[in-house]
């Protein structure tokens, strides 16, 4: 579970054992969960689940990854190249 940001409490991972799904990340903060897919062409996430988060939450994570989309889409390529 390659950790690719820890910002604001929160942990922005990649599940290794997911290497068939498209490109997505994994956030926890505590016990606040959640899961969002990427859409690189239109710049945009949907969440793909969540749990214990309030509408804060959302706000606070969502932020943190448009203001590291780039940044997360190039850790992964990169890390789906070295499971190869």
């Amino acid at each position: 579970m390659p950790t690719i940001l820890q910002i604001m409490g929160w942990r922005v991972f990649f599940y290794a054992n997911e290497g068939g799904e498209p490109i997505h990340v994994h956030c926890k903060n505590g016990d606040k969960e959640c899961k969002y897919w990427f859409d690189e062409e239109n710049f945009e996430i949907d969440e793909a689940y969540s749990y214990n988060m309030n509408n804060k939450d959302r706000r606070t994570i969502r932020k943190i990854i448009f203001e590291n989309f780039e940044h997360i889409v190039r850790e992964w390529e990169e890390f789906q190249k070295r499971r190869l």
